[in-house]
């Protein structure tokens, strides 16, 4: 048997928001390896080995579905959203560059999905219409020193900005600041988006300007999109649309 690995974006939580080039990985697969709550998504059968660990094993992880593949498993590892952006992605390729060199000969496929940030952006219009950038505002895997240096400079880029894991229990300080520096910088009422469980049952998504943005309205299951200076609110019945223009005056 030939081993294959598939690193796969399971979308933002709606089942119709997974790709058929998934959806035929997972069939296909004789295991699947992931974070808990994303390994739940796939459902058993025979044949299939689910491997579902904690969150901060990324590496182990990776090194573990990278042996099985060796040895001639077919491998899905699974993440949510889009495996490459803040994901599964870039970790197996860092356990490949550090490990055994016959891993860099394996079949290693990557399959994109939808990230929780285009799925919140399309259901309140076009927010990332023009110029945008991501960042991830846990500063677990980087210093906080850091992300205060690239929000302060997208803020004065005047990029539109989308912030995954904005605010921890165990470190909420973190979002605090992050509010702080957009006012202090931006000095202006643009959109600021809270799409809380996008496209689940959960979902909730709430617009207010920057100057009304508090902490408390974002948790880790939230994506928040900050507006650029000149992006819109269309008023209707109804939630509002939020949009970029893709042009800016010269």
């Amino acid at each position: 048997m030939s081993g294959w690995l598939v690193i796969a974006g399971l979308g933002p939580g709606d089942e119709n928001l997974v790709t058929p080039e998934v959806r035929a990985a997972l069939d296909q697969a004789t295991d699947v390896v992931g974070y808990i709550p994303y390994v739940a998504r796939v459902a058993a059968r025979d044949g299939l080995t689910l491997h579902a660990s904690d969150n901060r094993v990324e590496l182990d992880r990776a090194r573990h579905a990278l042996e099985m593949t060796a040895v001639g498993r077919r491998v899905v590892v699974v993440s949510s959203g889009d495996p490459g952006v803040f994901a599964m992605a870039a970790a197996v390729f860092e356990a490949v560059e550090a490990g055994p060199q016959d891993w860099r000969a394996l079949d290693i496929r990557v399959a994109p999905g939808i990230t929780a940030m285009l799925a919140a952006a399309a259901h309140v219009g076009a927010p990332l219409g023009h110029d945008f950038c991501a960042i991830n505002l846990s500063d677990n895997l980087k210093p906080w020193a850091l992300i205060e240096k690239r929000l302060r400079l997208a803020a004065e880029a005047d990029f539109a900005m989308a912030f995954y894991n904005p605010r921890s229990k165990s470190r909420p300080e973190g979002f605090v600041k992050t509010l702080e520096i957009l006012k202090e910088v931006c000095r202006d009422a643009r959109p600021v988006i809270f799409a809380r469980a996008v496209s689940t049952p959960e979902e909730k998504i709430t617009v207010v300007p920057l100057t009304d943005a508090r902490p408390e309205m974002a948790d880790m299951r939230t994506m928040v999109i900050v507006g650029a200076s000149n992006t819109r609110i269309i008023a209707r019945d109804g939630p509002p649309i939020v949009y970029t223009p893709r042009s800016v005056e010269a």
